[in-house]
């Protein structure tokens, strides 16, 4: 099996994903994955692909992410490695779709408008 590539986005955040066959190393900006991903629920939303195709500890990951916040980050990583997992055999698709993996999360920061103090919020208004 040759590397595999694929790229993940959320919100602002970019992940490129390069996944091999080796035994289960997941590497992220040259740190380990514990390391940069702290929490338990980021830990767990990167590892949830393998848990769910059963291929734990089969692939070695190695993970450029940029851009956005943590968990924006965490969940484009997801995204990454659930499109891996598809190219990597077809029938995981059958299992990742239905759990929303292979889903591109449309939803993005809404822009400032001029003449408002934020996207939504106004400025204070003053009747007299």
């Amino acid at each position: 099996m040759e590397v595999v590539h694929k790229i993940g986005r959320r919100k602002t955040a970019v992940a490129r994903v390069y996944v091999t066959e080796g035994t289960g190393n997941i590497t992220v900006n040259k740190r380990d994955f514990s390391d940069y991903f702290t929490t338990g629920t980021l830990q767990y939303k990167i590892k949830q692909p393998f848990a769910l195709t059963e291929t734990e500890g089969n692939y070695d990951v190695k993970v450029n992410v940029y851009g956005g916040g943590i968990t924006g980050q965490a969940e484009a990583v997801r995204l990454a490695l659930s499109r891996a997992m598809c190219e990597i055999d077809a029938e995981n698709r059958a299992v990742l779709k239905p759990e929303g993996l292979l889903t591109r999360d449309p939803r993005m920061v809404e822009r400032k408008k001029f003449g408002q103090k934020k996207a939504r919020k106004k400025f204070q208004f003053s009747k007299r």
